[in-house]
């Protein structure tokens, strides 16, 4: 089962967070989680597969296709952890608190740009290298995510160049209040 690590990290009785079951078909959502844990960070996370592919961003995503987001691959999460926010008490792995700062739908794209199945997404995640397209309320446009050769754990998150791009110096810390009210539809 795909979330194993996820729930042996994880005391239930102790923690509000929702336990580990997988998903059906991907609904292809997205949901970037702050999280005020030892080290602040954003918890960047993708809907495929049955479960949320996961990535820990320390400096959070970024609008600017300068900035390359080092995106560390964690535990795959549970679906049901899309909408979660909370505390997580002292003494459990992940301890702090978890807000939803973006979240929206994406679709995943080849180099062409043309939609891809779920299939194909997780085929092009397994070989390093995700295409995706967001509708957030902060996030939108495409980016890309690579992983290092040589490591499975560390990837960069990059912003393409496009007409949601940004020029000037891009900080999540700055946009974290709350979310967008724009609503997200997801394209047919």
């Amino acid at each position: 089962m795909a979330l194993t690590t996820y729930n042996k990290k994880r005391n239930f009785k102790a923690t509000p967070e929702p336990e580990g079951k997988e998903g059906k078909k991907s609904l292809f959502r997205f949901v970037v989680q702050r999280h005020d844990a030892s080290h602040l960070h954003y918890d960047f996370r993708l809907e495929l597969g049955g479960v949320l592919k996961s990535w820990a961003v320390p400096k959070g995503p970024s609008m600017n296709p300068e900035d390359k987001r080092l995106a560390v691959m964690v535990e795959d999460h549970p679906v049901s952890y899309i909408g979660f926010e909370g505390k997580i008490p002292e003494g459990n792995y992940g301890a702090g608190r978890v807000e939803i700062w973006d979240k929206g739908v994406f679709i995943p794209v080849n180099k062409e740009l043309e939609e891809m199945t779920e299939q194909e997404a997780l085929q092009a995640l397994n070989k390093g290298e995700l295409k995706i397209f967001l509708e957030g309320g902060k996030l939108e446009g495409e980016f890309i995510l690579i992983r290092f050769k040589n490591d499975e754990k560390n990837w960069l998150l990059i912003k393409h160049k496009d007409e949601y791009a940004v020029s000037e110096k891009y900080d999540s810390e700055k946009l974290s209040k709350a979310i967008s009210k724009k609503t997200v539809k997801k394209k047919k």
